[in-house]
């Protein structure tokens, strides 16, 4: 696959056209020079990132061709071509951009990438198909001044929900989400963050006794089921590699939960994790099956 792939980008480059002495430009002269790219440079330069791409990096783009563009909705670009959505706008193309020079011989080694915009973008390979986020790349290892261009066939799209949201239209998380809110901290999971959180689903509540589980959302102990969901969030955006490369993680309550994995799977503290690296606007949430309380004072 691996090779494949390798002589795939290297057909890409000899042939690609335009992009034939790419690599005496930077990134953004080079996807102008193509002509392929006019949506994207427009974008570009209403975000004011044309000179940040234009900088020594080196950067990796996933480059939506004006055809990807297209794609959308009628009328998405047009709006986002306006100055009041210019951070939004911001968001979605610098979601699009990863740090450092990764080749299509280093991409299909991962199963994702942190962009600048903070979030993940999932790799896959399937046969002779590279996709990012579902986009496929269609031409890889345009080589630049300050980076490579892959090109891909659709333009992708960051999470847009903060995490209560994500929580909610995923309709597991409803207990969660009550004691969210019975311990005044909706505001603050909303908020720019960001939070890695360990969600407990609605069968982890669960497995906590009833009676235990009421007495927590009275208004009287606010300060105590605060604390036992405070120790569930991490500051930062950390994603399980790195949670599991770590071993501990200081939480937002004050004490560290132990990260690990083994043959029976990965777990923070005795809880198993069920799902990883679910992204939000401002945060990122790893699913588990318990709920994990923090240690006495």
């Amino acid at each position: 696959m691996k090779s494949h792939l390798f002589s795939l980008a290297m057909a890409a480059v000899t042939s690609c056209g335009p992009f034939a002495f790419a690599a005496d430009k930077n990134i953004v002269d080079t996807a102008v020079a193509a002509g392929s790219f006019k949506t994207l440079a427009a974008a570009l330069s209403a975000a004011d990132l044309v000179g940040a791409l234009k900088g020594a990096g080196p950067f990796t783009v996933f480059a939506p061709t004006d055809a990807a563009f297209a794609k959308l909705p009628a009328g998405t670009v047009e709006g986002l071509l306006k100055p009041e959505n210019k951070a939004k706008l911001a968001a979605i193309l610098t979601y699009h951009v990863v740090s450092g020079k990764v080749m299509a011989s280093d991409v299909v080694k991962v199963n994702g990438a942190v962009t600048l915009n903070g979030q993940r973008v999932d790799v896959k390979v399937d046969g002779k198909t590279v996709n990012i986020d579902g986009a496929k790349v269609v031409t890889t290892d345009i080589a630049c001044s300050n980076g490579v261009i892959h090109v891909i066939d659709s333009v992708i799209l960051p999470a847009s929900d903060s995490i209560p949201a994500v929580a909610d239209k995923a309709g597991k998380f409803k207990t969660l989400l009550a004691a969210v809110k019975a311990a005044g901290l909706v505001e603050t999971l909303s908020g720019p963050g960001p939070y890695t959180v360990f969600a407990p689903t609605d069968e982890a509540f669960a497995k906590v006794p009833a009676a235990t589980l009421a007495d927590l959302l009275k208004p009287e102990n606010k300060a105590t089921l605060a604390g036992i969901l405070t120790y569930h969030v991490v500051a930062g955006r950390v994603y399980s590699e790195a949670a599991v490369a770590a071993k501990s993680a200081k939480t937002v309550q004050g004490s560290s939960v132990v990260i690990k994995a083994n043959d029976k799977g990965a777990f923070v503290n005795d809880a198993k994790i069920l799902a990883t690296d679910v992204d939000a606007s401002n945060g990122v949430i790893h699913i588990i099956d318990s709920v994990i309380m923090p240690p006495a004072k």
